[in-house]
């Protein structure tokens, strides 16, 4: 694994492009004096708070698990990007506001080629940097780094709102437009944003893998089972990039500890060998014992597995 705080560069590239981009929008709204402008450089703004979160969360989830965080550092990615989300809908909802309160009481705008220019020139740095930070977050499993790629392509949109409405006001005369678009623009924000939090809050929650996942994971288990066993109780959970993953093996009850302790390792090494970044527990208990059933909390976490003992049947 590429330990996180090398991947912070892509986060730093993200502040540099917020800096420049702040000045560059800034600039352009005082030319102007456009409402969607302005939004666009309080957006610049969130994005530079949020790049300097990323990038030292970034740093904090590389620090190696210990014995206060036996599980590593890795959930702060969620508290992060949680963060990031809020952000996102605090400046997409101040878009909005400013946006309705210039629609009812409009004001002139001017030097629209250069205000343009210059979004135009900002949209283009933020849009190389977001597809920088998107291709490592997704390569690398960061969700720091992915909402952080996110924010920063919202920003594209929204300065491709503004551009649309400068253009609108430049050929048409009405102010309108530019307030239009930035409602509008702030709406989409904060929506993005809203996406955000909720996909921090099931990773704070410890929600499950995705269904496509899950079914991988049960079918390198069964691919990989040893001869009379199965397994059960099957639960994942994500922290970071890193995937945990915990379940029941049931065995024969007559084999040593050390031949199942034996078949547990080589079914995690099959497991890890298929998706890395991911870490297996693997409990193993005798197949024919009562004990080793729990039906009511199998039922709970939406599996069907009957004891062999009421059916002859195995479990698939």
């Amino acid at each position: 694994m590429e330990p996180l705080a090398r991947l912070r560069w892509p986060v730093a590239l993200s502040i540099a492009a917020a800096l420049i981009t702040i000045g560059m929008k800034g600039t352009a709204y005082a030319l102007t004096g456009s409402v969607g402008l302005l939004t666009d450089a309080l957006e610049s703004v969130v994005n530079l708070v949020a790049a300097l979160t990323a990038y030292f969360a970034l740093g904090y989830a590389s620090r190696p698990a210990d014995p206060g965080h036996p599980y590593g550092h890795e959930k702060i990615e969620f508290f992060s990007s949680g963060l990031e989300g809020a952000l996102i809908i605090v400046a997409g909802v101040g878009a909005a506001a400013y946006g309705v309160q210039r629609l009812i009481f409009p004001e002139p705008l001017g030097a629209l080629e250069i205000g343009g220019a210059l979004a135009l020139a900002a949209s283009v740095v933020n849009f190389a940097v977001a597809r920088v930070l998107l291709h490592y977050g997704r390569a690398h499993k960061s969700i720091v780094m992915e909402a952080d790629g996110q924010h920063l392509m919202a920003d594209v949109l929204t300065s491709a709102g503004v551009l649309l409405g400068l253009v609108l006001v430049y050929f048409t005369g009405y102010t309108f437009f530019d307030s239009v678009l930035a409602i509008a623009m702030g709406a989409h924000i904060t929506w993005l944003g809203l996406g955000l939090i909720r996909r921090s809050f099931d990773g704070l929650m410890d929600h499950a893998l995705d269904p496509v996942e899950l079914e991988r994971i049960r079918e390198l288990i069964r691919a990989n089972l040893p001869e009379g066993a199965t397994f059960h109780l099957l639960r994942t959970r994500l922290s970071g990039a890193r995937r945990f993953i915990e379940f029941h093996l049931l065995v024969n009850g007559d084999i040593t500890v050390r031949a199942g302790h034996r078949l547990a390792e080589a079914l995690e090494s099959a497991i890890c060998a298929a998706m890395p970044e991911v870490a297996v527990t693997i409990h193993v208990e005798p197949v024919d014992e009562q004990e080793s059933w729990e039906p009511e909390y199998i039922r709970r976490l939406g599996e069907d597995s009957v004891p062999p003992a009421t059916n002859g049947e195995r479990p698939a």
